[in-house]
């Protein structure tokens, strides 16, 4: 059963940092490229970052360069977006996602709220 768990989530004030992580399983972790993204209500839903497989290549959303990073663990299963001078408009649900070929993995969430 593949599944996909995210955690991480919360409430942290403006400038503020947290660190997600997302936990697979049920497929082989090494052979997806892994993303996140974000849904802010009211929003569609956007990629803010990806990283491919063996972690050798990364990129980001314009509106969090130099703000997030995602990394990848093959060994454990686990993808991570450590997320630092945090703004309000980063207030969002943050969904994990695996791609590989005609396969495509979702998690169920986490929310983060930035806010004073």
């Amino acid at each position: 059963q593949v599944q996909l768990v995210e955690s991480g989530g919360g409430l942290v004030q403006p400038g503020g940092s947290l660190r997600l992580s997302c936990a697979a399983s049920g497929f082989t972790f090494s052979n997806y490229v892994m993303r996140w993204h974000r849904q802010a209500p009211g929003k569609e839903r956007e990629l803010v970052a990806r990283i491919t497989p063996t972690g050798g290549y990364t990129n980001y959303a314009d509106s969090v360069k130099g703000r997030f990073t995602i990394s990848r663990d093959n060994a454990k299963n686990t993808v991570y977006l450590q997320m630092n001078s945090l703004k309000p408009e980063d207030t969002a649900v943050y969904y994990c996602n695996a791609a590989f070929s005609f396969r495509d993995y979702w998690g169920q969430g986490t929310q983060v709220t930035v806010s004073s």
